[in-house]
């Protein structure tokens, strides 16, 4: 399964690519950060973060999208860029029919290093350790995207198959309610000649 894992923000948003499996250790495909500058008005940011995503999923084509999901912070200014950019990687993921699949800081922390309050440093490290890297991604948004895509692979391909399952499940008791209705079409009403 091929992941891109996108650390959402308006000023710095990381994106990481893995390849990998429950049970086995994942490889790096590609880390990166795209800026916005903080003096251009926000549509404008926006629309360059949105350039990006289409880029990435053009170019690795991954399976799946793991975005972080935006919590509440202090700042009501920094979670509302959060938000936005979140909200235009789950639109780019969309309109290529890709499922999304959004992990909290603190699952993702717990993931990669077996405690939801690890710190940004602690983080990096294991995700070096992880992906068998010689540094670790600078920024910290790099190293994070990267954990974001660990994550998934790790935790939420059981959900992905979950959702599949239900998915085809709740297909097949359509296709049965249409056979029903169309069985009932075709057999005589009730006192009508056969």
């Amino acid at each position: 399964m091929r992941v891109l894992g996108i650390d959402p923000g308006l000023t710095r948003c990381g994106f990481g690519v893995v390849d990998g499996a429950p049970g086995h250790s994942p490889q790096l495909v590609a880390v990166d950060v795209v800026r916005t500058d903080a003096g251009t008005e926000i549509a404008y940011r926006l629309l360059r973060l949105e350039h990006a995503f289409e880029d990435w999923i053009t170019e690795h084509r991954p399976d799946v999208v793991a975005v972080e999901r935006v919590f509440a912070q202090h700042n009501v200014q920094t979670v509302m860029g959060t938000a936005q950019a979140a909200g235009v990687a789950m639109l780019v993921a969309a309109r290529h029919q890709l499922p999304v699949a959004l992990h909290t800081p603190s699952e993702v922390k717990a993931a990669i290093t077996g405690s939801g309050r690890a710190d940004k440093a602690q983080v990096g490290q294991m995700v070096t350790r992880i992906l068998r890297l010689d540094v670790t991604p600078k920024p910290a948004d790099a190293a994070d995207a990267l954990a974001l895509a660990i994550c998934h692979v790790w935790r939420g391909s059981a959900s992905d198959r979950i959702t599949r399952a239900t998915a085809a499940s709740a297909e097949q008791a359509a296709r049965q309610r249409r056979a029903y209705a169309l069985a009932r079409q075709q057999l005589p009403a009730p006192g009508a000649p056969a």
